[in-house]
């Protein structure tokens, strides 16, 4: 098992490498220079010499090979330079939004796998009767239901039945409160967008459960162990369950990774200034510096989350981890 671990860590690190080397190119291939766009305002004119000093102060004068190089450089220093439109240290811009995005990733997750797994589960076990038919509309509607939406109609609910019921409408917290100063105040800012976003994420997850549980169900051992007179309930949560767990795994991973830096719509309709937010508008301001830092930040969540997708894998499966 140790190998098994030791093998795909290093497989990160040319991952790595090879991300870097993408963004950082493909985003200076973009047409546009983020000190006309600084300096132009409202207008449709800059001065060259403003340009060039521009250039200068922020490095863009350099070869791409030195930027690239002090690029890389900084991941072993510490130091992922300043934003060009702020000017403030990328750590500091990140940070502020990091959490917020972290937690409404992890709730949303959360509630997808309490969704997906035991919906999935009885639809396979009811296939074909009144049970199956129910998740089968709930999961195809969520799959069909955008999230921001859902999310405009919950505030909308909220607002009604905050108004009858105590007077005050109820609306969405501007600032975030983290939930070591609140945990109550910051469960109530966040818990509405997890759901939101979770229920459009565990439809995904829903259908894949109840396919992986029906092709499960089907196998040999599970006759068998129905066959030796096993009780059903343990035939389902050790055998069949588990075995039916890869691809839903997979699904819901992926669907984590994404929500780090994804919910950018979602964002804007409940007042979170997330990582989704930051990212829209460091590249609509051509701030190198900072898009590609969040970039790899994404990389670096996606290839951390199947770094630990696949040692899960090894634990429902052993045949795994020596292959």
């Amino acid at each position: 098992m140790y190998a098994y671990i030791v093998k795909r860590l290093l497989l990160m690190i040319p991952t790595l490498l090879g991300a870097a080397v993408l963004v950082f190119y493909l985003l200076r291939a973009v047409p546009g220079d983020p000190c006309e766009i600084r300096l132009a305002g409202t207008g449709l004119y800059a001065d060259p010499a403003e340009i060039e000093l521009c250039q200068k102060n922020l490095g863009l004068d350099r070869p791409l090979y030195v930027q690239f190089f002090e690029f890389v450089g900084g991941y072993f220093t510490g130091d992922l330079g300043d934003s060009m439109w702020t000017g403030r240290p990328i750590t500091y811009e990140i940070g502020l939004r990091f959490q917020l995005s972290l937690q409404v990733a992890i709730m949303a997750t959360i509630v997808s796998v309490l969704l997906a797994i035991p919906l999935g589960t009885i639809s396979a076990i009811r296939q074909d009767t009144w049970i199956d038919y129910v998740v089968r509309a709930f999961s195809i509607a969520g799959i069909a239901i955008p999230s921001f939406w859902l999310g405009i109609m919950i505030i909308l609910g909220l607002l009604i039945i905050t108004q009858q019921w105590f007077g005050t409408p109820w609306m969405p917290p501007i600032d975030y409160v983290s939930p070591f100063e609140d945990p109550l105040a910051n469960l109530s800012q966040l818990i509405w967008p997890a759901i939101a976003t979770g229920y459009r994420y565990s439809a995904v997850a829903t259908r894949m459960t109840r396919s992986a549980m029906l092709e499960v169900l089907r196998e040999d051992y599970i006759r068998t162990a129905r066959a030796k007179g096993l009780l059903e309930k343990l035939i389902i949560n050790r055998h069949a369950l588990k075995n039916a767990m890869l691809p839903v795994v997979t699904i819901i991973s992926i669907e984590f990774a994404f929500l780090i830096g994804g919910l950018v719509v979602t964002e804007q309709v409940f007042n979170l200034n997330g990582l989704g937010k930051l990212f829209v508008d460091s590249v609509g301001a051509q701030d190198f510096n900072l898009t590609q830092q969040l970039a790899m930040l994404v990389v670096l969540i996606f290839i951390v989350t199947n770094f630990v997708v696949d040692l899960f894998y090894a634990w429902l499966d052993p045949r795994i981890r020596y292959a």
